[in-house]
């Protein structure tokens, strides 16, 4: 598929024993928290294909938004600052932010910030991002506007590339993950997942723990954004002309699955258990989960994995590190570490 070859590609599965042990179950992680360093994590996969297309266009300024704290926004102006483009992000506040985190890299790596406060960003975020982008406009600039967690048409191949890669690894590794987990802040990466899931047939079942939002949201946006892909498939080679008509009319919001119990006290908020969870799978398979994405991701499938849970009649489960380290280090002088 044509895009740009930006990430570390393909990332490594990785079979977690002692989770496993614990819970009765397989349990495998893809780690695409190690797609970079700058711009870490699932967003830089949307954003091979999406750039891509801003190039193609001529454009020479990306803009996206995010929490203050926006792991996509990082690798946004990550990949702007490696390619010579210009960045700028609408960052969501409640009050003045300390320079620190994904929001430390967004100023070191150059991008222009505007602030917006919670309603602004709800309501209004991308009548601010149009008033940006007509104001660069206006200096010479041709903008490209990213919607946030680069989830829309373009940004779905990301992760339908992706779950074609996990389907190649599993030839490799001799195994069938039939349930795959991640957590969603955007719907984005679950509705690749998802659409090409169903296209090929591949029969997994592909499960969006929501860390924002409730699950009947997350499915409308999904099964919007995976319509506004398929034009972008046929154009790619990968369906037919038909299939752009057979899909498009198919595709439903009850194709998306969510869990929606893990949203806790909020967006980028943490109860203690969260916390605990986080610091527990630390010390037993060495791998950092952040508290506002995979923490709650994965704490979901730890209580769902129990008697009675709706992931007991899995038996190899995928989950998908979508990275956010930048974004621990912010709660750290309050974080229990003994």
């Amino acid at each position: 598929m044509k895009k740009l070859a930006l990430a570390n590609l393909p990332t490594k599965i990785q079979h977690f024993s002692r989770w496993s042990d614990e819970c009765g179950k397989q349990i495998y992680v893809k780690r695409d928290d190690q797609t970079g360093s700058e711009w870490s994590g699932n967003k830089i996969r949307k954003l091979e294909f999406a750039v891509d297309e801003a190039l193609a266009q001529g454009c020479n300024l990306l803009i996206t938004c995010g929490g203050i704290q926006s792991n996509h926004c990082r690798a946004t102006v990550a990949v702007a600052t490696h390619l010579g483009l210009k960045s700028a992000v609408l960052l969501r506040i409640s009050e003045y932010p300390p320079l620190e985190g994904n929001y430390f890299l967004d100023r070191l790596m150059g991008a222009d910030v505007r602030f917006c406060t919670r309603e602004e960003y709800r309501d209004h975020r991308g009548d601010i991002m149009q008033e940006m982008a007509d104001a660069y406009a206006a200096q010479g600039y041709k903008p490209y506007i990213i919607p946030e967690g680069a989830s829309f048409g373009v940004g779905v191949l990301g992760y339908y590339a992706a779950m074609k890669e996990i389907v190649e690894q599993e030839q490799e590794m001799g195994i069938r993950f039939d349930t795959v987990v991640v957590a969603t802040g955007s719907g984005g990466t679950l509705a690749g997942l998802q659409l090409a899931n169903l296209i090929h047939g591949y029969g997994k079942r592909v499960i969006g723990v929501c860390v924002c939002d409730d699950a009947a949201y997350f499915q409308d946006i999904a099964a919007r954004i995976s319509c506004e892909a398929l034009p972008y498939l046929f154009n790619q080679g990968e369906i037919s002309e038909h299939e752009v008509s057979k899909w498009a009319a198919s595709l439903k919001p009850s194709d998306f699955e969510f869990f929606e119990e893990y949203v806790g006290i909020g967006y980028a908020l943490s109860r203690p258990e969260e916390l605990e969870h986080i610091r527990r799978m630390a010390r037993l398979e060495a791998t950092v989960f952040d508290p506002v994405y995979t923490g709650k991701a994965t704490y979901g499938m730890v209580c769902e994995l129990r008697e009675g849970g709706r992931l007991r009649s899995s038996e190899n489960i995928l989950f998908i590190h979508t990275g956010g380290l930048f974004g621990l280090f912010p709660i750290s002088r309050t974080f229990p570490v003994d």
